[in-house]
């Protein structure tokens, strides 16, 4: 479960008999419906409204009350996309004009990590990690942190670190990725593991079609056959499967239950998800190649989950 909190002054609580007496023709409620654009709609009944305007609605009763903390547990879940999509930005908005603190709790990530100044990840009601939105999804603290943040999740396999001189390889499945210099500067702890099995982890983002990307080394590289292709304008989704082990875990089991895919049927392989650029034309039944920002991988301890770093 996520949760964020936007931090802004306190503001004076309104007394109850102050709530009491407020009406359509009052000024609080006139500030709340010209802020929430509902002046149109003060003299219908709530029948009339639609989802989004009575979702606007429980926003402005809160408004009216000036409070010092803004409490919504999970205020748009019975939403469809659209509307969900509109209300983030407007109850987003809201927050900034007020400058009240507010606590927002979703199990929708693209909600916490696009409207929190803070976000809490919790897991069984454990707390996780505590950040930016954006720290948590550059630096995830253990296996759950990880999968949770992003969309697709985070690439997950079992994989092999060899030492070769002074620099540090990862042999994953039949293919041996040579980690970027800063690899082993930025996480010390990771030389430690040579000979051992580590968790690696790839964001979708830190792989493209080889074809597009211009002087890379052939130990940079994944060799896979494309099983899916998803065109979205913008980028192209590519799923394909790579010769290593899944990662198993009570991290990745908790993952797969709040996806409800526990019954999802796992093969030997792992399957990746990789957004390449749109000029890629790779298709399903491909044989590619796809090369990997090393410097941007993740590694965990299989056994802790815990990042490994110092």
């Amino acid at each position: 479960m996520l949760s964020w909190t936007s931090r802004a002054t306190a503001s004076r609580v309104t007394k109850p008999s102050d709530v009491e007496t407020a009406t359509s023709g009052s000024a609080p409620v006139k500030r709340a419906a010209e802020m929430l654009e509902l002046t149109s709609l003060l003299d219908r009944k709530p029948k009339q409204l639609s989802g989004g305007q009575r979702q606007r609605v429980a926003m402005g009763r809160a408004i009216v009350r000036e409070p010092q903390v803004f409490l919504m547990d999970e205020p748009l879940s019975n939403l469809d996309a659209k509307l969900r999509v509109q209300m983030r930005a407007e109850i987003a908005q809201v927050q900034h004009d007020l400058n009240v603190t507010t606590i927002y709790v979703t199990h929708d990530q693209t909600e916490a990590m696009t409207m929190g100044d803070r976000v809490a990840l919790m897991k069984a009601g454990l707390l996780q990690q505590v950040g930016d939105p954006q720290y948590l999804y550059d630096n995830p603290d253990n296996i759950f942190v990880a999968g949770f943040i992003g969309s697709p999740p985070m690439n997950m396999a079992i994989g092999r670190i060899e030492r070769q001189g002074e620099d540090l390889s990862l042999r994953l499945g039949s293919t041996l990725l040579r980690l970027h210099p800063a690899v082993a500067a930025q996480r010390p702890a990771l030389a430690s593991y040579a000979g051992r099995g580590v968790a690696a982890g790839i964001r979708s983002e830190d792989m493209e079609d080889a074809k597009l990307v211009r002087d890379t080394l052939a130990d940079s590289r994944l060799s896979a056959v494309v099983i899916l292709t998803e065109a979205l304008g913008s980028e192209i989704v590519v799923h394909f499967n790579v010769d290593a082990p899944r990662v198993v875990t009570a991290d990745t089991q908790a993952l797969e239950k709040d996806a409800h895919a526990e019954d999802v049927p796992h093969h030997d392989d792992t399957k990746f998800v990789a957004k390449f650029a749109p000029r890629s034309r790779v298709r399903a039944g491909d044989e590619i190649e796809v090369v990997v920002d090393t410097e941007r991988m993740h590694f965990f301890d299989p056994k802790t989950s815990k990042a490994i770093r110092s």
